[in-house]
């Protein structure tokens, strides 16, 4: 039997508010099992992401749009058949459609709500009666996990995507210099197909080596958000090879202190310097799920890294994922 035979992957969040100092989380009532639950559901194709699988249902079955946060912990249980079910889910708060990450919104696409034969009920519900009202047994972890990081002020994370540009033309091939060797076909598509990885997470602000394989890279992205790309020539090979220091002094500045969703497009012989800056802000459990070894990240591959300041210290690695488009 095939993978896809033995296992339905899908993907939803856990969509979270605090109203006074109530932890509140968005439940959907669906009528067909007469069960409460979290927002969820299947991929709409074997290449959409995991991470807009997540958005586009939530946004489908509430009516809500939502920025990702920290991933949660996955659920596994088995269908009638026996084939089981894989349930990704992420930490969510709700996005404001006219705020900063509207040009993301737009770059996921038009999103309809189901009908009300799908999902009759949409209630906000407080966190410990949550855990109560679902249905599902297993559906109370990823709630548990949330209501720890609540607790120990771990909630509210920012977020950064390392990204390294996707397939290039090879240096033999390429008379012209470096700095303008671009994406082959293939790299292309990684590009496109980087749009709903971005935009999932809201990503707001897109930094690149000015070289033209990873301005490409993002390009797609940003012209579906509406957004430009800003060019750090600290992070070119050339740069990062003569001063390792700038690399570093960027990303630990992107990492320090809460700010819009950023991506940052690099090259693979300057992505040890953004590891060791992520490194010295990462819990020893982060730093035993960072890359290694060389090349770190594949073309096209993103590095999603969720930071959180706990009660004004020093802000640390939390939570991290990776993903790559189809090429």
């Amino acid at each position: 039997m095939s993978k896809s035979r033995r296992e339905v992957l899908a993907a939803g969040a856990v969509v979270w508010r605090v109203t006074g100092r109530r932890l509140e989380v968005l439940l959907i009532h669906r009528p067909r099992y007469d069960d409460w639950s979290w927002p969820k559901g299947k991929l709409d194709s074997k290449d959409e992401p995991l991470p807009m699988c997540a958005v586009r249902e939530v946004q489908e079955e509430t009516g809500v749009p939502v920025l990702l946060g920290a991933k949660l912990p996955t659920v596994r249980y088995k269908l009638p058949g026996g084939v089981k079910k894989v349930c990704h889910y992420w930490a969510a708060t709700p996005l404001d459609p006219e705020g900063p990450a509207a040009g993301a919104l737009r770059a996921r696409g038009t999103i309809k709500e189901c009908s009300k034969n799908e999902v009759d009920e949409v209630r906000w519900v407080e966190a410990r009666k949550a855990a109560k009202l679902l249905t599902r047994p297993d559906d109370v972890e990823p709630l548990g996990v949330l209501r720890d990081m609540f607790e120990e002020d771990m909630l509210r994370t920012w977020t950064l995507l390392v990204v390294r540009h996707g397939r290039a033309k090879k240096r033999s091939a390429w008379e012209d210099g470096e700095a303008t060797r671009p994406l082959t076909p293939a790299g292309r598509r990684q590009s496109n197909g980087l749009v709903p990885i971005l935009a999932a997470f809201g990503v707001q602000e897109v930094i690149s080596s000015p070289w033209e394989r990873c301005a490409a890279t993002v390009r797609p992205f940003a012209e579906a958000s509406d957004n430009h790309v800003v060019l750090a020539p600290e992070i070119t090979e050339s740069a990062a090879k003569k001063r390792p220091a700038g690399v570093r002094a960027l990303v630990d500045d992107l990492l320090a202190r809460p700010r819009e969703v950023t991506a940052v497009c690099t090259h693979r012989p300057v992505l040890p310097f953004v590891l060791e800056a992520i490194s010295k802000r990462s819990p020893h459990r982060v730093v035993k799920r960072l890359p290694k070894e060389n090349p770190y990240l594949r073309t096209a591959e993103v590095l999603v890294l969720h930071m959180a300041r706990r009660n004004h210290r020093r802000a640390r690695v939390v939570s991290v994922e990776t993903y790559r488009p189809p090429s």
